[in-house]
């Protein structure tokens, strides 16, 4: 089991010996190494059972340490990186001193700085930055609470940075350039609408067949049980002879065939549904169901991001 602790000065010790350990950030908690050390970032992809072909975000503290790693910062990125730092944007920049596993051969690396305290303490006690991808197997749901880590992965890891629990709970929007025309690779906690507010157009690419950023994989964030979304009546008669899960946006339903049910938001938050998603589908997965039916919230900020990854989530089950 691992050792699940407050203590920043334990949690660089372990980093410093080139070991993985899992820390919180404001979107999702990360199973964090030094990415100047190879073994380590191979030691990432092993515990995570991470295919090679996708990627890992950089981490750092502050701006200026972007320089590090990175040979060009078009100036529309360091607009965006002025609004949204600390926080939920990840920048996918043309890279220098980063190896090729992390970005997947790819010339372009992906940098972020995280919006949790305990994290931005760690990083400016270190003199590398961290890989820190989603601290769970790989394609399953994103964890939010340091219980979610210790559950999957705490044999594998000593040490889990307890922040509680993440206070978004979505991951962070990647944000790419074509030249100077500004890309969204994957939908994240920032709003389409707030990047365009904040830089004008840009080139939606959420899905693709290269794997340019992370978590592009059209398959991802999945429960082990079937997730099947749309209208919960109507999925409820078609599957009544199936013990079901209810994940609703707001609404409490009443079909006779629900076993269990958990409501995203009742006052219909769309911020409260979004940190509610992944530790909902996850009780929903270890509670004594046989399918999980869910419904999609409006699609409209941060709701277009939740309803991607419940299209995702839910791929496995419509294959």
């Amino acid at each position: 089991m691992a050792i699940i602790h407050h203590s920043v000065e334990q949690a660089k010790y372990f980093l410093n010996q080139n070991q993985v350990i899992a820390i919180p950030t404001e979107t999702v908690y990360g199973l964090a190494a030094n990415a100047y050390n190879a073994s380590a970032v191979q030691t990432v992809f092993q515990i995570k059972n991470r295919p090679n072909h996708d990627p890992l975000i950089v981490h750092t503290h502050v701006f200026e340490k972007v320089f590090d790693f990175v040979t060009n910062f078009p100036s529309k990125a360091q607009i965006l990186a002025k609004k949204f730092w600390p926080g939920p944007l990840t920048l996918l920049l043309k890279k220098k001193n980063i190896q090729n596993l992390i970005t997947a051969n790819s010339p372009q690396v992906a940098v972020r700085i995280p919006n949790h305290p305990l994290a931005l303490a760690l990083l400016s006690q270190l003199n590398f930055p961290l890989v820190a991808p989603s601290a769970n197997p790989f394609g399953y749901i994103s964890p939010t609470r340091p219980q979610h880590v210790e559950s999957q992965l705490g044999k594998y890891i000593p040490y889990i940075l307890d922040g509680g629990l993440c206070h978004i709970g979505l991951e962070s929007t990647i944000v790419g350039f074509q030249e100077e025309q500004p890309v969204v690779y994957r939908l994240g906690s920032i709003s389409i609408t707030s990047i365009t507010k904040t830089i004008g157009p840009v080139l939606i690419k959420n899905h693709t067949q290269m794997q340019k950023a992370p978590g592009m994989d059209f398959s991802h964030y999945s429960p082990k049980k079937k997730l099947y979304v749309g209208d919960i009546s109507m999925l409820c008669k078609k599957y009544a002879q199936y013990k079901i899960g209810v994940l609703s946006f707001k609404k409490n339903y009443t079909d006779k065939s629900i076993f269990v049910q958990k409501i995203l938001s009742p006052s219909g938050s769309l911020t409260i549904a979004a940190k509610n998603l992944f530790h909902y589908l996850r009780l929903l997965d270890d509670s004594g169901i046989e399918m999980i039916i869910a419904e999609y919230v409006p699609n409209q900020d941060i709701g277009s991001t939740i309803n991607d990854r419940l299209q995702r989530a839910s791929a496995k089950s419509i294959c």
